[in-house]
């Protein structure tokens, strides 16, 4: 379990001698000791080109191109084993990147058992109602490659709750979705998160999530 991420002093190793400058010099991220607490919901606003993706990246543990720290529980995660990583994946953070990674290949079920049956989370009946909810679920059987950048992105969400989660990390979750969908998959995350006590990290550079975040900050 994770109740803390502390950002201690972060800069993405590519803004190195831009300490000083618009827009690192401002951002309420970078350069700071930032703490992320559970249960909160955290909204991080951010231009093109500042760093959102990059964060949830070294968050995740998929990049390790930072100077300064990032700590979970106080442990300084650049010292995490595969095996540490692998459990933590699988248990205590969830990711939506913004690329998604879905396989095109194969079909929506196919893409998101490829998740549940690693956590063995969610039900066949549990999966089907998510897809429900977000009016998808008549393309179950249809190849990813042929649904439209909206729908992937729902498959994606749906693929991301698959398993338990302390941290959420929602990188554009709806930068592809109409308001109606924005809504409705906002209520299906909060409901998730607060269903496990767990905290949401979520970017956006414009198309925000529809949901009340407790903190707001300027990346």
């Amino acid at each position: 379990m994770i109740s803390k991420i502390t950002l201690n002093n972060v800069l993405p190793q590519v803004f190195g001698g831009s300490e000083n400058d618009a827009p690192v010099k401002s951002s309420k991220v970078w350069l700071q000791k930032l703490n992320f607490s559970s249960p909160n919901s955290y909204l991080v606003e951010a231009e093109s080109g500042t760093g959102k993706t990059s964060l949830c990246s070294f968050i995740y543990g998929y990049r390790r191109d930072y100077n300064g720290e990032i700590l979970f529980d106080d442990e300084n995660i650049k010292a995490f084993t595969i095996e540490r990583w692998s459990e933590l994946r699988t248990h205590s953070i969830a990711f939506l990147p913004q690329e998604l990674r879905l396989f095109p290949e194969l079909t929506v079920w196919e893409n998101i058992q490829i998740k549940n049956r690693l956590t063995d989370f969610k039900s066949e009946s549990d999966i089907k109602a998510m897809l429900q909810r977000l009016e998808i679920e008549e393309k179950l059987n249809e190849q990813v490659a042929y649904l439209s950048i909206g729908q992937q992105q729902r498959v994606a969400i749906v693929r991301a709750l698959c398993q338990p989660f302390d941290f959420l990390l929602l990188d554009e979750p709806v930068s592809h979705l109409d308001a109606r969908n924005n809504s409705v998959v906002a209520q299906l995350i909060t409901e998730e998160a607060s269903s496990q006590n767990a905290s949401i990290i979520a970017t956006s550079v414009g198309n925000n999530l529809d949901m009340s975040f407790t903190y707001t900050l300027n990346l």
